[in-house]
């Protein structure tokens, strides 16, 4: 290994050389004018970085390239090839990846799909299996690290990631797309555009997948559907209706100890088994979560103009689990004949979780409604400045709650419930006493259809049912003054937030108290309880400034500083202690601090970037998992601060028009630390609390994401109509994700090889063609670990060693040697 690393630096060093001395191309930067090309309407309220003179550290990927490299994996893996940015989750299963950048999590990045915030209302989490369709429907996705270009009251801690989706084309035309991959993997999908008719122009787009997923027991399927509709109404008013979804289903692998992997293969998975000739798994993920925009574009005049855009999102679905006695066999996969034999005995016959009677798969529900605004009012008031000013508005209410999913032959399920008092605390009486049960007789198949019109009474709910209510509204302004060689802008934004929980299963409702409930026991209830279902209502104001100029140096150089501050209120699961009613005394707004210069070049053939950044965290909340022994707990550490700080250098090199190749490439180096003393609490599946304690944190690393990675890549083509891609990515600096420790556990450090070949045959005269995509990712079948979900250090755990690490350590490794196919017919 330390040879290949050597080597490799060697050839990066060699190569990059290579690129300086020579000149360059046109960036990876969006041209607005390409832009009209793929958004007919509704980019007024899209933040790109092209819409601002003064710059930021941006990445582009294009609709072509994604087309191109993506294949069967997720979206996030288009943007590997950037500085600061690390995917890890790829053996969990279809959309399980996550994203890292500048080494914050995904929920302190903002994700933005057509100017519209996608992140998760409550937690801010990202699920990319939600939106396995944007891989068919994206026409570009900018990445803008740091600060970045959005005027919204959003955190873009770590950065902001901006889909902009295909929209409504002026052309007619389509195509059609047959893919096929490793692992059994089949795709089919089929867009058509009617082109602008007159005041109407149509697009529509249809795709089905499925597969048996990389690592065992991590099959999946599902569905794309889009449809765009544009109205011109006159010179003045535009309007877009934009509707799509991606309903799916997918089996997941949790992270598995290394010496299990070594025992039974790389793409060992326990988390299913067979019952008969059966197969069924104890973990899937199925969801449904559409999403509807409607588009108004208003040119006032010649210098102003009014972007809106309404939207509205429901999402149904959730995650399997096991619930009760699990029996496995002597490969550690579930032994479902076992069970439903036990089920089926006379001591299985009806379900007690309490008094641990027999197993159940359940199903985490999380049900929700969104609908929100964002409107973007833009005034040219002289020809140096330029003033925006918009609102964005959004309400969301979701429900979370279990069910049973398969009663693997049980007719009933039981559950008492420890009732909580006013004060949060439960009141039970005897071994098993309560005044509050729950005997379900229904399942429901982890189906995202069917959960999409799926409703549920509260007693057939298991385990928690809470419902919260999320209401947000946010105004901000931009004024950016530009001359010939000089920029600089302001941004402000203030948004307020109301937090309300409803908990329906740890506290009695007046039914209960009343003892009409369907759940009562019958056992008069202890003094002192009230109808307690509300939590107390929390409301929180947050605001964020941001300020930077620009220099152009002449030359085709510039330089750039920004700077901003951010206090950003705690997300709903912060705020109310232990998953019970009680606001936590200690959420607080969490404040960032942020720094970033850079420099860039841009010739005919060569350009560079040069990116310097310091970000400090205070006050903030951090969670992670992990799984031992089957069981599942959840550690969050509140109080934490985090330091930030790199450097990012990225380039594109195209030589003169008689050398058939591209060159380009990036390196990144961060040092990411955890400052102070943190609270830690410990939680498990069903939310109860099991431990809480105090740590020293300071200079721990921050894990999750490679702090060093670097880059090349080429495209040469070999003849007319055909070419050949590669592109190599090393990794080093990569550490446990653990949450705030003090002592992390470094992972070795790995590199990757990916390859393709691209070939466009001409078919008929009318310029249609057939275009033909080989990808082979991991082209070395390199092994290594991309994720670590433990810090046991070497000689703590079973004393046996991998690559330094101790194999008692849990994680994954990346995935071998993949590939794909995919022809494309357009029309």
């Amino acid at each position: 290994m330390k040879k290949i690393t050597q080597n490799l630096l060697v050839a990066l060093v060699f190569l990059f050389s290579l690129a300086i001395v020579s000149q360059e191309d046109d960036n990876d930067s969006l041209d607005l004018q390409e832009l009209e090309e793929v958004v007919l309407i509704g980019g007024g309220v899209i933040d790109l970085a092209e819409d601002r003179n003064t710059p930021v550290a941006t990445s582009t990927i294009k609709g072509s390239e994604i087309q191109k490299k993506i294949g069967t994996q997720d979206i996030t893996m288009t943007l590997v090839n950037t500085p600061s940015v690390y995917v890890a989750g790829q053996g969990g299963g279809f959309g399980d990846t996550r994203i890292a950048v500048r080494g914050f999590e995904q929920d302190n990045t903002a994700y933005m799909l057509n100017g519209q915030p996608i992140n998760g209302m409550e937690d801010g989490k990202m699920y990319w299996s939600n939106w396995s369709g944007m891989n068919d429907v994206a026409s570009v996705v900018q990445i803008q690290r740091g600060l970045g270009a959005s005027k919204l009251a959003i955190s873009s801690v770590g950065g902001t990631v901006n889909f902009v989706m295909k929209s409504t084309d002026k052309r007619e035309g389509g195509f059609a797309y047959a893919g096929f991959a490793n692992d059994n993997y089949l795709k089919a999908t089929y867009s058509y555009d009617t082109g602008k008719k007159g005041k109407w122009a149509t697009s529509f787009l249809m795709s089905h997948w499925q597969g048996d997923g990389y690592n065992e027991g991590t099959m999946g399927q599902g569905q794309t559907y889009f449809l765009s509709v544009g109205y011109d109404v006159n010179d003045k008013h535009s309007l877009n209706f934009l509707m799509t979804g991606a309903p799916q289903w997918h089996d997941q692998n949790f992270g598995k100890s290394i010496d299990s992997y070594l025992e039974y293969g790389r793409k060992y998975n326990n988390n299913w088994g067979m019952y008969g000739d059966t197969y069924m798994t104890e973990r899937r993920n199925f969801y449904h979560k559409p999403v509807f925009n409607l588009n108004w574009d208003w040119d006032i005049d010649d210098s102003s103009s009014l972007s809106t855009v309404l939207y509205a999102s429901t999402g149904n679905g959730g995650g399997t689990g096991g619930r009760g006695q699990r029996i496995r066999n002597d490969r550690g996969n579930i032994d479902y004949d076992a069970i439903y034999g036990y089920n089926l005995s006379t001591s299985g016959a009806g379900g007690n979780y309490a008094a641990e009677g027999g197993y159940v798969t359940r199903a985490s529900m999380n049900m929700h409604n969104w609908v929100g605004m964002v409107m973007k009012y833009e005034k040219t008031l002289n020809d140096n400045l330029t003033l925006n000013v918009g609102a964005d508005l959004r309400t969301y209410y979701g429900e979370h709650f279990r069910i049973v999913e398969n009663f693997h032959g049980l007719q009933t399920w039981q559950e008492n419930i420890r009732l909580r008092d006013q004060n949060n605390n439960h009141q039970t009486y005897g071994s098993y006493g309560t005044y509050k049960n729950v005997i379900t007789a229904r399942d429901m198949a982890a189906n995202p259809w069917y959960a999409t019109f799926a409703k549920f009474d509260q007693d057939e709910k298991i385990a928690y049912s809470n419902d919260e209510r999320i209401s947000y509204a946010g105004i901000f302004t931009q004024l950016e003054y530009t001359s010939d060689n000089f920029s600089t802008f302001f941004q402000g934004a203030v948004s307020s937030q109301s937090h309300q929980r409803f908990d329906h299963y740890q506290y009695a409702d007046q039914t209960l108290i009343d003892g009409t409930s369907s759940q009562s026991t019958g056992t008069a209830l202890p003094g002192g309880i009230t109808d307690g279902v509300d939590s107390e209502k929390v409301d929180n104001i947050g605001y964020n400034a941001k300020a930077g100029a620009g220099w152009d140096l002449g030359a085709d150089g510039k330089v750039f500083v920004n700077a901003g501050y951010y206090s950003r209120q705690p997300y709903h699961d912060n705020i109310y202690l232990n998953y019970t009613n009680q606001v936590n005394p200690l959420t607080s707004n969490e404040t960032v601090i942020g720094l970033e210069a850079g420099y860039s070049y841009s010739s005919p053939n060569f350009s560079t970037n040069v990116n310097l950044y310091r970000t400090s965290w205070a006050d903030r909340v951090v969670t992670s998992f992990n799984v031992q022994n089957d069981v599942v707990t959840f550690t969050t550490n509140e109080g934490v601060e985090q330091l930030h700080q790199g450097v990012e250098w990225d380039f594109t090199w195209k030589p003169q028009a008689d050398m058939p190749y591209d060159l380009k490439g990036f390196v990144s180096v961060g040092d990411w630390v955890y400052q102070g003393n943190v609270v830690n609490r410990v939680v498990d599946e069903d939310q109860n609390v099991i431990d809480t304690f105090e740590s020293d944190v300071d200079g721990g690393k921050v894990g999750d994401a490679a702090q060093f990675t670097a880059g090349l890549g080429i495209d040469v083509k070999l003849a007319e109509r055909f070419s050949w891609d590669s592109d190599i990515r090393f990794y080093d600096n990569l550490y446990a994700d653990v949450g705030a420790v003090k002592e992390n556990l470094k992972v070795p450090s790995y590199h990757v090889v990916d390859m393709g070949l691209s070939y466009k045959m001409y078919v008929g005269e009318d310029g249609h063609s057939l275009n033909v995509r080989l990808n082979v990712n991991n082209v070395m079948d390199n092994v290594y670990i991309n994720e670590l979900r433990t810090n046991i250090a070497a000689g703590d755990g079973n004393g046996v060693l991998y690559d330094g690490i101790d194999t008692a350590n849990q994680g994954y490794f990346g995935m071998g040697r993949t590939w794909n196919v995919g022809l494309r017919y357009r029309f």
